[in-house]
């Protein structure tokens, strides 16, 4: 099998916010936390500006991008003054999430299908700055079909219900999410998207889902900062490298009955 490129790793600094915000003040900075995983070894650094800024607020979103020297991927809903706050930040890259001010976390997918005809000039407009824009969508044949006629030249695969089945012991249903995933990720590629993944994932699944050839990038947030308490930071992030990088060995040389492919 030809080399494949290191598996980047995304870590979403949103519950860091979460964290400061339960008390108010400025303590703890997600701009500190993303600086320390990019210390240890992040490729970049996710953060979701929501409506109602439950976590993340506009001057992270302007500090992030002033401070950090790794990408920045800017997830939002797609709406207008979203789509003029990431005009002014220029991030490296913008991922269109579906958005519930009720929801605790992001629910499912992106409904691009039933939403294209909204989410064209948002696309188009984004592209045209430069910024990549990313799709946060189910391992679903329409919508990644779908999301390639937009022009959005990345997906990210939502992972969290394949998660859930494997946290919770639902062996039946994780395997069925992951034949989804698989087949997702292949048709996605197929199509000429860059493929990645997020959401639930922890040190076992992303090993896992990094036997997937298709996948260049998983961006984790709320299990890695939840580890972060007990081992701190830095040690997270060294761990989650580790295990995408199993993953990655386990490919290439072949073991590919393992991830459930063969």
């Amino acid at each position: 099998m030809p080399q494949l490129p290191p598996l980047r790793l995304g870590v979403n600094v949103d519950h860091v916010a979460t964290l400061r915000n339960a008390r108010g003040g400025e303590r703890p900075d997600p701009v500190r936390a993303a600086l320390a995983a990019i210390a240890a070894g992040a490729d970049g650094i996710t953060a979701h500006l929501r409506e109602d800024r439950r976590h993340i607020r506009d001057d992270d979103m302007a500090r992030l991008k002033a401070e950090i020297s790794k990408p920045l991927n800017f997830e939002m809903a797609a709406t207008v003054d979203m789509l003029k706050i990431a005009l002014a930040t220029r991030p490296h890259a913008v991922c269109l999430v579906p958005e519930r001010r009720e929801e605790l976390t992001t629910e499912g997918g992106l409904d691009v299908v039933g939403q294209h005809n909204a989410l064209a000039p948002f696309i188009a407009r984004l592209n045209d700055v430069g910024i990549r824009v990313s799709l946060f969508i189910a391992a679903d044949p329409a919508q990644i079909e779908m999301a390639a006629r937009l022009r959005a030249p990345v997906i990210e695969i939502h992972t969290g219900a394949w998660c859930d089945a494997v946290v919770d012991g639902h062996a039946a249903t994780a395997k069925a999410e992951w034949q989804r995933i698989v087949a997702g990720a292949a048709l996605a590629r197929a199509a000429g998207l860059e493929v990645h993944a997020g959401h639930g994932l922890d040190y076992e699944t992303a090993e896992k889902i990094a036997g997937l050839p298709e996948i260049v990038e998983l961006n984790i947030g709320y299990y890695m900062i939840g580890e972060a308490l007990f081992v701190g930071l830095g040690e997270t992030v060294r761990t989650m490298r580790a295990a995408m990088d199993r993953g990655r060995r386990n490919l290439e040389s072949g073991d590919l009955a393992r991830q459930g492919r063969a």
